[in-house]
């Protein structure tokens, strides 16, 4: 894919993880929209990124199909087509299963495993026009189960399993898919404020170059799930 004026749609794009691949595809070129959940965010986020021309703040909780699809409609608004989703939004909570509550059992379903849903749904159907690339942000809890994480990897086990399945529906149209599984990343997840104590975790800009070279690489070739991690945990 040659990226100079491609656009791209990143969820949960107004910090860490979404703003550093946001920030990555700027320099190469791409417009990019990314969604938060209150416009003081997305307008901070914005104003962050320092390109207005080329990024577009949007408003949308992934857990709701109508927001996605308002969101997707506002992008093809501005710029006619979409080329790249990255559904990246997601929550996590952690508390052994029998003092798990129930509204945050319900929470990282409805975010982190529907909203992926919701935002390929709402724009599968601009994916195929474009032949396009759809990414979830997954983790390495979707292929490993720990203490007091059962709600959290029950998502993360089902965004493996849904964007694999979704890769086998959507590559006869010519979309690729890939899950992208991080380990230890410095970002603001789970209410966490990066430091320099978190040097040793992979940073945003280190997904941002991954999503970089995914979406560079030649298409007969689709590396549809990938697992990356911090090189020395021993550092911590």
């Amino acid at each position: 894919m040659k990226l100079e004026g491609k656009v791209a749609y990143i969820t949960g794009g107004t910090k860490g993880i979404g703003y550093g691949i946001a920030k990555s595809l700027l320099e190469q070129g791409m417009k990019v929209a990314i969604s938060g959940r209150s416009q003081e965010s997305a307008d901070a986020a914005v104003k962050g990124l320092n390109n207005p021309d080329n990024v577009l703040g949007l408003v949308s909780d992934v857990s709701k199909l109508e927001d996605e699809k308002k969101a997707v409609a506002t992008i093809l608004d501005k710029w006619g087509h979409l080329d790249v989703v990255m559904a990246n939004a997601g929550v996590g909570h952690f508390a052994p299963i029998d003092e798990l509550e129930d509204e945050k059992w319900h929470q990282m379903i409805d975010t982190n495993l529907n909203g992926v849903y919701h935002t390929l749904k709402a724009s599968v159907d601009a994916l195929k026009k474009s032949e396009g690339y759809y990414m979830t942000l997954a983790s390495l809890a979707g292929t490993n189960f720990f203490a007091t994480a059962a709600g959290y990897n029950a998502t993360k086990f089902g965004v493996v399993g849904f964007t694999q399945a979704a890769m086998l529906d959507l590559r006869k149209y010519n979309i690729k898919v890939t899950t992208i599984m991080p380990g230890s990343v410095a970002s603001h997840f789970n209410d966490h404020e990066p430091s320099d104590k978190d040097a040793w975790k992979i940073q945003p800009e280190d997904i941002g170059k991954l999503v970089v070279d995914l979406l560079t690489m030649h298409p007969r070739t689709l590396p549809s799930k990938i697992e990356v991690r911090p090189t020395r945990p021993d550092l911590k």
